[in-house]
Formats: structure tokens, C-alpha cells, sequence
């Protein structure tokens, strides 16, 4: 079943649970088809890598792996906070923005 994904790539997020419980950082892609996201130094996991031209002594590699949208809690830009997500039409534009549901501000 697909959902209305309503975090984006470069929104900054809260991890809500998990190893990484507490963590903010930027959103690097988002998953639609999953239901994931990758956060920006949460969710770490090692990678073992076999030499090659980018990295030639290969070993183990720390990188992010990506945690469920359900996880995951958007940071309103005004207030710093987490927030849940709203969808509305602009009265200016006719488009349907997004916005805080804690102080109604339009995000982006």
C-alpha cells in the first residue's frame, strides 16, 4: 500500500526509535516505493569493500543504511521542534504546500 510520503530530500528529521534513537540530521533520498529514507549520520552500518581506484586498501567502510518513514519525525525551521506535517493549498499560487502543523508555517 502506498502512502503520501511527506518528508523530502534536505528536510532536517528527528530518528523517533531505534539504535539511532534521538539523531538529527538531513534527509540524503528518500525511498517512495519503500517507505524509506536516508538520514544523514543515523542508522550506521559497516561495509566491508574489496580494493579499488576510489579506495585502494578496500576494509571496512561506516555508511548509513536507510530507516522506515515511520521513524522518522520532520524539525519545523521556525522553532527547531519536531512536527507533524500538514498539506494545503497556498492561497497565492493554487498549489498544495506543506506545512507545520505546530506554529501553521509553510515549509520551503
Amino acid at each position: 500500500m502506498m502512502v503520501k510520503i511527506k518528508i523530502k530530500k534536505n528536510d532536517t528529521v528527528i530518528v523517533t526509535t531505534g539504535n539511532s534513537k534521538g539523531v538529527k540530521g538531513k534527509v540524503i533520498k528518500v525511498y517512495p516505493s519503500k517507505n524509506r529514507a536516508m538520514v544523514e549520520g543515523a542508522n550506521m552500518v559497516s561495509k566491508h569493500t574489496k580494493p579499488n581506484a576510489a579506495s585502494p586498501q578496500g576494509g571496512i567502510v561506516k555508511q548509513e543504511a536507510s530507516i522506515h518513514i515511520s521513524n522518522l519525525v520532520l524539525v519545523d525551521p521556525s522553532t527547531g521542534e519536531a512536527t507533524k506535517i500538514g498539506r494545503r493549498m497556498d492561497e497565492k499560487t493554487g498549489k498544495i504546500v506543506r506545512y507545520s502543523k505546530n506554529s501553521g508555517e509553510v515549509i520551503k
